[in-house]
């Protein structure tokens, strides 16, 4: 399924969770040098998935050290309560999932209010028509190509046909998918519609980053 081409700038975002946490802000650097446009910092409860990643203080230190912009994707119960603190720890784009224990409006609200972009998430299972009513009101949808709370799984191509009826929906909305991603998999989410896409140890990994991350651009 290939939708019409998508005329929104494509991002790339390395996500931190597949970084040497040891050595962060080296390794969150090495991606700015190469070519990145975004840090994904994944931000786990233990609770909303079965992992427990990073805080608020690792952002803060994170956010002093380099200068691209913070993509925070809360994988947390109450998102709610910890939006104001993200924002303040440096987060230039927060994202909340549909599934967790928030009023998604109030949520929105609060992350603009900030003065954050505010982006909104869907697990594999949870269908488009849960967050149709949030879509004009966030500047991002974050599609979840593997289950949440882990690096390394495999990518679920049927998830595409979210993302392509996102983009037909949404035409000048950024569309993320999350999960998977390498030069074959940025092709195929590319062509469905998506223009931000997080990859995690397929950049990280790579000995030649900036060619890395110029393969996943088409």
């Amino acid at each position: 399924m290939i939708i019409k081409e998508c005329y929104l700038l494509q991002k790339i975002c390395p996500s931190i969770l597949s970084a040497d946490f040891a050595e962060l802000a080296k390794d969150a650097n090495r991606m700015a040098d190469a070519g990145a446009d975004m840090l994904h910092v994944d931000i786990m409860d233990g609770q909303f998935v079965p992992n427990i990643s990073l805080g608020l203080p690792v952002l803060e230190c994170l956010n002093k050290k380099c200068d691209l912009p913070m993509d925070v994707h809360l994988m947390i119960v109450r998102p709610q309560d910890y939006i104001q603190r993200f924002a303040k720890a440096g987060a230039d784009i927060i994202t909340f999932h549909v599934e967790s224990d928030c009023n998604p409006l109030e949520c929105i609200q609060q992350i603009k209010a900030c003065g954050c972009k505010a982006g909104i998430s869907i697990k594999p299972n949870t269908p488009v028509m849960e967050i149709k009513p949030y879509l004009a009101l966030v500047d991002m949808v974050l599609v979840m190509t593997v289950e949440p709370g882990f690096g390394g799984q495999s990518f679920m191509q049927d998830m595409m046909g979210k993302v392509y009826e996102l983009r037909s929906i949404c035409p000048d909305l950024d569309i993320e998918v999350d999960g998977g991603i390498n030069h074959e998999t940025a092709k195929i989410v590319t062509e469905a519609g998506a223009n931000v896409l997080v990859a995690g140890s397929y950049l990280f990994g790579a000995e030649d980053a900036s060619a890395a991350i110029a393969s996943l651009r088409y």
